[in-house]
Formats: C-alpha cells, structure tokens, sequence
C-alpha cells in the first residue's frame, strides 16, 4: 500500500470511529465521514467496499489498540479488571462501538468473528496460567466475567446511577466502583499459589 493511501485509510478510519461511536452505522453518514477526514466519498468505498466494511475496520482497529495498551492477564485478576475500567473509563469510545455492533449485528456471525475468537482464546491461556488451571470453557467464562465487571458499569451509565444511589457524580464515584470490582475479582479469583478458594466454576479437571 502506498504511503498515500495508507494516509488516507488512516484518516477515515478515525475519522470513522468518532462517526460510528456517536451514531451508529444505521445512523453514521459516509459524507460525514468523508468531509471531516477531507477526502472524496468514493474514496470510502474504494477502500472498505461499503459503510458496513469501513464500520468492520474502525472497529478492528480500536479492539487492536486496547488489547495492545492493556496486554494479557497476568498476576492479579483484580489489577487487570482495575485495568479494563480505567481504560474504559478513560477512553468509551470502544464500548459504545462494540454496542452499536451488538445492535446491528444481533446474533449474526460478525465479519471477522473468527479472527476476534482466536484473540480472545489467547487471553483465555494466559488467564488459565494466571489461575494456575488448565485452559477451557470454564477459564473463557471467568474471562467474559471479568470483562463484564469492568466494562458494564461504564457501558450502562444510567443503571449504575439507578442502582448505586449518586453514583456516577464525579472522580470519587468512579474510584469507589474500581476499587470494589477490584476486591470483588481478586476475592473470587486469587492468583495460582495464593491459597483461597477458586469455585467451582474452575475446575481442575
């Protein structure tokens, strides 16, 4: 790819993500996108074919730039759900995208549902190491538990504010829900060689 149209790919994917994370792709406009990336609309469609492959594409790039700042599990369950808070916490824009897919694609196979599987089953192994348990369906279901704990207060402000009385009012309210999601995880999943009960829903067999 030329360094010119690498350029240009570069600009309406972040030009995309602002678009898309706002509106939706139903909602999201190319000419929007094409105008504050300052290119012509049908470059749009000759870079990603359709809304739907460029929506694919912000969306990929924004999975691979939180997995690459956030890094795998490793060493306290707890820290890393602390982790995924903070960066959500810090930077929505990936939860409302991935919210917006949910929407659109309901429970159809995504584009690249393969590709993100084999990401996640990487993280599942180094969680398993973590726990000091062998790599299965039970370690990718704590996985999907941990990301929930961090990400679903943030992804439904309105229910954290509902449920947790004046939640939701300032720096010391987010601080409040991170440290107990924190305790929460690492009183649940101590690390391997920690002693304390993992459950049963981590069986070593």
């Amino acid at each position: 790819m030329s360094r010119d149209r690498a350029a240009t790919r570069a600009k309406l994917i972040a030009a995309a993500r602002v678009e898309f994370a706002r509106r939706g792709i139903d909602g999201a406009r190319v000419d929007r996108i094409a105008r504050e990336a300052q290119v012509s609309k049908e470059r749009i469609y000759g870079h990603f074919g359709s809304k739907e492959g460029l929506f694919e594409a912000a969306v990929a790039e924004a999975l691979e730039e939180h997995t690459a700042a956030l890094g795998l599990p490793s060493g306290d369950i707890g820290e890393y759900v602390g982790r995924l808070f903070d960066m959500h916490s810090e930077n929505p824009q990936l939860l409302r995208l991935l919210l917006w897919e949910a929407l659109h694609y309901g429970d159809t196979p995504l584009p690249d549902e393969e590709q993100r599987a084999g990401h996640y089953a990487r993280k599942t192994e180094a969680l398993a190491s973590v726990l000091g348990v062998p790599a299965g369906r039970q370690v990718a279901l704590v996985l999907l538990a941990a990301i929930g704990l961090a990400a679903w207060p943030l992804a439904v402000p309105q229910l954290t504010r509902t449920v947790v009385p004046d939640a939701g009012q300032g720096a010391a309210d987010g601080d409040e829900i991170r440290d107990f999601l924190v305790r929460f995880a690492r009183q649940a999943l101590p690390p391997a060689g920690q002693g304390g009960a993992r459950g049963s829903w981590v069986s070593q067999s």
